[in-house]
């Protein structure tokens, strides 16, 4: 059984339905903390849905710098809000950049190889790292650029190099170009004093309550244990920040169904973990419920589905095993019904004449088939 009511107050918290809860893709950044954000296309598509729906804002925004990519927590790839995206890697970021360094020796990579690709790329990236008029650089463009300086990038050399860069505070990626977000060099993209020192004064448990704030205001109701497995902070790192926030949350307890209750008590086959969420969702869920049982498009990765710690909240182990085949990390995109995943979609066609393709995971009526049709017509993707 699926918590379809936990389902319907996070598609409500994550602004999914109803009147765009966030004015532009910065602010639905800034929000969040950070957005899944490995597969580019998928990113921008969540964002922009959570925007109006209007792709060419998210790129716009990009290109601006309001909105970057980079690896702020779990060594993978996110977008977050340009004046986040410093003082978020150097809170969460610690273990996968010393994980990042440990593997050097693997690929045959020293200190001095990191530091000359560090000044190559501040060499032919300078020009192109000014907000709203550098365009950055490609990754072909880089990895060339490596390559003429003698620095070796096969066998996952170069991609370890720029991960580690960008871990590192040192790059970034940046505006929209060429169906990728280009490379940019950090200090001169991002915004001034939005480090951990700038921002919080070095303090990395007001930063860490700031980030606690901002992932239990978009994804809530969710529990410690949640905010933990996303973010990789340790649990008493979030322990300690919750009680500097918990003036701004309300809190309780999901039922059998996902229904939120004040007590464990009252909610009947729960599992009587604590939940958290934004002032006033529980009412706006009440009137907005039949809302967010519609029929829904995601992209691949998003956060709705993978911003649990559980996934199953949303689908039954069968269906999850579909959705990532061989639990191998690649998501594939999730038709969502009453709370519930019913299917995956993919597109199939030229430009201009794409058409939806639908793989029902549950029975999926020709009534509800049309609207997956007109969701898929108005869909935010880019041709990436």
């Amino acid at each position: 059984m699926t918590q379809r009511h936990l389902a319907g107050a996070r598609i409500l918290a994550q602004g999914l339905v109803g009147e765009p809860r966030f004015p532009d893709p910065a602010a639905a950044a800034r929000a969040f903390g950070a957005h899944q954000g490995q597969d580019v296309a998928g990113v921008m598509a969540s964002l922009a849905l959570r925007t109006g729906g209007d792709l060419d804002a998210v790129l716009a925004a990009f290109d601006r710098g309001e909105v970057v990519r980079g690896y702020p927590m779990r060594g993978t790839v996110f977008a977050v809000a340009a004046d986040s995206l410093a003082w978020l890697t150097e809170l969460c970021a610690v273990a996968p950049l010393r994980a990042a360094i440990s593997r050097r020796g693997h690929l045959e990579l020293e200190g001095h190889h990191v530091q000359r690709a560090q000044e190559v790329l501040e060499e032919i990236a300078a020009e192109q790292s000014v907000p709203g008029k550098g365009r950055g650089v490609l990754r072909t463009e880089l990895i060339a650029a490596w390559e003429t300086a003698g620095i070796r990038t096969d066998r996952g050399r170069g991609y370890h190099l720029l991960s580690e860069l960008i871990s590192g505070g040192i790059a970034a990626y940046g505006p929209w170009r060429d169906g990728e977000t280009a490379v940019v060099l950090a200090r001169a993209w991002l915004p001034a004093d939005t480090d951990l020192a700038g921002a919080f004064n070095g303090e990395r448990a007001a930063a860490a309550a700031e980030l606690a704030r901002r992932y239990l205001t978009s994804h809530g109701p969710a529990g410690e244990r949640d905010l933990a497995w996303w973010s990789k902070l340790p649990l008493g790192t979030i322990r300690a920040a919750l009680p500097l926030i918990e003036s701004q949350l309300e809190s309780g307890y999901a039922d059998r169904a996902g229904r939120l209750h004040a007590t464990a008590v009252a909610a009947r086959g729960g599992d009587g973990e604590r939940l958290w969420w934004r002032p006033g969702l529980a009412e706006d869920y009440a009137a907005a419920e039949k809302e967010t049982m519609r029929e829904l498009l995601l992209p691949g990765f998003d956060e709705l589905v993978l911003g649990y710690r559980d996934r199953l909240y949303l689908m039954d182990p069968e269906r999850h095993c579909a959705l990532v085949p061989g639990n191998n990390g690649v998501f594939k995109r999730a038709a969502l019904r009453r709370g519930e995943v019913v299917g995956l979609w993919s597109r199939k066609g030229t430009a201009g004449k794409r058409r939806l393709v639908l793989q029902e995971l549950c029975t999926v009526s020709p009534t509800q088939h049309r609207r997956f049709e007109t969701l898929f017509a108005a869909f935010p993707y880019t041709a990436a």
